[in-house]
């Protein structure tokens, strides 16, 4: 199981890059230029080709690689359209619940019924799912029809990126199946430039940074380059079977920002919207609680 102590570490990386980009931005991004620009920065993957064990595989291979990076790239863009026409906490906590099972459906409809759990993981599965879910739900702002449908939407869209993604790792080493899913998200990223609203801002805006926040972005960006590397890195190694335990443990990442958050707390005031009140501190505690016993039945 070194796949579980890779994934907890990325979702830490994570974490620290979601606290940053909070910093940064001051509302949520344009979806399609957002989604173009991450499939754009993809391409720098090829700066790893003279290094790694990079190969062509068979054409349907090829196929596989350049779908599964392109629907990741889409994924991208209905969290983001989320995301701006919602408040987060009406879209993160149905993703959150929503993408593994969909993940799970997925594997057990591919795999025709070969890839199942047993009955101590599909528990431990549920506990994680509902520890996830948890940590973000706000009682005052719950979820509407239209944040619903956008979610399950996106979570479709993930969930089909990483199945994909994982079959991809079946038939090629690591390094080879990651670049080549890169290629794929960044020809994906050029249909956004079909809007005129997207050439326009990534084209005729220009963004400035002051020196010590353009600093903190570059660095903001790497840490998030390598989270997301040891999460393809995870998804290689997880047996298929167990993938959707990969998107169960989300609820880690959201246990991190809020201990990261308590820390801060006094320092920075600001770094959290939300109140920390009695009742928030206890659903938080029992989330985490839960998602504990999650992994423990995972682990043990």
């Amino acid at each position: 199981m070194i796949w579980l102590p890779i994934i907890i570490f990325a979702y830490l990386i994570f974490a620290v890059t979601s606290l940053i980009d909070k910093y940064l931005l001051t509302g949520p991004p344009n979806p399609k230029s957002y989604s173009f620009y991450v499939g754009v920065l993809g391409i720098s993957a090829l700066v790893l080709v003279p290094f790694v064990g990079f190969s062509v595989p068979e054409t349907s291979q090829i196929l596989l690689s350049l779908l599964a990076g392109a629907i990741f790239i889409f994924a991208f863009f209905w969290f983001y359209t989320g995301l701006e026409k919602f408040e987060a906490s009406k879209i993160v906590p149905a993703i959150g619940g929503i993408l593994p099972l969909f993940t799970f459906g997925l594997v057990y409809l591919l795999s025709g019924g070969q890839e199942i759990l047993g009955l101590k993981e599909i528990f431990a599965f549920f506990l994680l799912i509902l520890g996830s879910v948890l940590i973000n739900l706000e009682r005052k702002r719950g979820i509407t029809l239209g944040s619903l449908k956008v979610s399950v939407i996106a979570a479709f869209f993930f969930s089909l990126a990483f199945v994909f993604s994982k079959y991809v790792y079946l038939g090629q080493p690591f390094w080879s199946g990651f670049i080549w899913m890169r290629i794929g998200g960044f020809l994906a990223a050029f249909c956004f430039l079909l809007t005129k609203a997207v050439r326009e801002e990534i084209f005729l805006k220009k963004f400035t940074f002051q020196k010590k926040t353009g600093t903190l972005f570059l660095f903001n960006q790497g840490l998030g380059a390598g989270a997301f590397i040891l999460q393809n890195l995870a998804i290689a190694l997880v047996g298929l079977a167990f993938l959707p335990f990969i998107n169960a443990l989300q609820g880690v990442q959201y246990i991190f920002l809020f201990l990261i958050i308590i820390f801060l707390a006094k320092k920075f005031p600001k770094i959290s919207e939300e109140k920390l009140t009695k009742k928030i501190i206890l659903q938080k505690v029992i989330s985490i609680i839960l998602i504990g016993l999650g992994l423990a039945i995972l682990s043990f």
